[in-house]
């Protein structure tokens, strides 16, 4: 039987906070550089598929002489996936 101490999600959400508190007090606050670099990250994150969701579609309209057709459709569709990878990294953060 496993213990309900592993089971109870109120505890591993307790250890948890306890963790990261052990660790913000044993590390301290991040520098600027630091925060600077992560919100660089968190716009390259959420820019590059929707970059890469625009290239597509401009070519995919230059290949079948549609105006349009592809490159809105894909550039929002590069921006669900950057903010879904945005989102993920947020998380792990």
């Amino acid at each position: 039987m496993s213990d309900p101490q592993d089971t109870d999600p109120l505890l591993r959400e307790v250890r948890r906070h306890q963790a990261r508190r052990a660790a913000w007090l044993r590390d301290g606050d991040a520098s600027v550089g630091r925060r600077l670099a992560q919100i660089g990250v968190l716009g390259w994150i959420i820019v590059a598929p929707m970059l890469g969701g625009i290239a597509l579609g401009r070519w995919l309209d230059g290949r079948f002489g549609t105006d349009l057709f592809w490159t809105a459709p894909l550039l929002l569709v590069g921006l669900g996936l950057g903010g879904w990878g945005a989102w993920r990294w947020m998380g792990s953060a």
